[in-house]
């Protein structure tokens, strides 16, 4: 749980700079947040933990 979190601040973080500078505007954000809240509860859901679990453990083997 600790690791969606951060994903989540990571996200949410890259998604307030885009807005920042201009390259997204506030409905293309708005299209996105929507997207993000629609697919967490679909049935991709698991799919989208699995892999996300997958690329953080093969990113701290790459650190180690």
């Amino acid at each position: 749980m600790a690791f969606t979190i951060s994903a989540l601040g990571l996200f949410a973080v890259l998604l307030l700079m885009l807005l920042r500078f201009r390259a997204l505007g506030l409905g293309a954000a708005l299209v996105a947040v929507l997207c993000g809240f629609y697919l967490a509860r679909s049935g991709a859901a698991g799919s989208v933990d699995q892999i996300m679990a997958a690329a953080k453990n093969a990113l701290q083997s790459i650190l180690n």
